[in-house]
């Protein structure tokens, strides 16, 4: 039996015209998936919803077969990305499109993650907010090596200018790892046009403030765009009730080399 509550939300926002943000969420609480397109309104648009359904239906056809949950993890966004490729090929003028895509599974009482992109895992314990993924982007690397500082990161021209994303043929790297949910968590999974207007303090206070997951996911989006909603918001919430197997968080950064065959 599952013990877990969830909800997703997602929003045009202010500025923009069409919703390039796209989500799942299986109905037995078994995984969650937020990708955020990008290259134009149609390709950005066409890219997250190729991802999404692409990676609902891998994990669909083979969650109940052997494969250790790190390969059906990494082979569901291959085929996504294999899948987008192949649409930019039929169809030119979506050439450029590309999106994120963040994944939560619970599978064999185990959770795992996965990302690529800027679309973000937090994790919300007791009254602590923590950011679980690393950002694909230059600014991110560059604020880890050192090289700028956060202040400079947080206004920098290319903090969304994206290293790693599905629709390229020179994808190489997806991260993914073992998470570590107990019972009375609530994890986040957002897309950028959360995390751009509002700080994690402020979501930290606003997961304070309710216990209700659809309060929250509301309350997030409402306070994004009153900040000034200028990217398309998407967040799913979901709210652990019952015990996982508890295990220490490891990070698998795949080499992939065979994407685009």
């Amino acid at each position: 039996m599952i013990n877990r509550s969830f909800t997703g939300l997602t929003d045009t926002g202010i500025v923009r015209s069409v919703n390039q943000d796209n989500f799942y969420i299986d109905p037995g609480g078994r995984f969650f998936v937020v990708a955020d397109g990008m290259g134009g309104h149609a390709g950005g648009e066409e890219a997250s919803l190729i991802a999404t359904r692409e990676i609902q239906a891998y994990l669909e056809t083979h969650w109940e077969s052997d494969i250790p949950s790190r390969i059906l993890l990494e082979e569901a966004f291959l085929q996504a990305n294999k899948a987008i490729l192949t649409d930019q090929q039929d169809h030119p003028e979506r050439g450029d499109m590309g999106t994120t895509a963040l994944v939560v599974i619970f599978r064999d009482n185990q959770p795992w993650r996965a990302h690529i992109g800027d679309s973000r895992l937090y994790r919300f314990r007791d009254v602590d907010l923590e950011q679980i993924t690393e950002d694909h982007t230059w600014v991110a690397r560059a604020l880890k090596m050192g090289d700028i500082t956060q202040e400079q990161a947080t206004t920098h021209p290319w903090r969304h200018v994206l290293f790693q994303c599905l629709g390229r043929k020179d994808v190489n790297t997806i991260e993914i790892a073992h998470l570590d949910v107990q019972s009375g968590d609530r994890l986040l999974l957002c897309s950028d046009g959360l995390t751009e207007e509002i700080p994690d303090e402020t979501i930290q206070q606003l997961f304070k403030k309710e216990r209700s997951c659809e309060r929250v996911a509301q309350n997030l989006v409402e306070t994004a765009k009153e900040a000034g909603g200028s990217d398309n918001i998407t967040v799913v919430i979901v709210v652990e009730e019952g015990e996982t197997k508890r295990v220490k968080e490891d990070n698998f950064d795949l080499r992939v080399d065979r994407i685009g065959n």
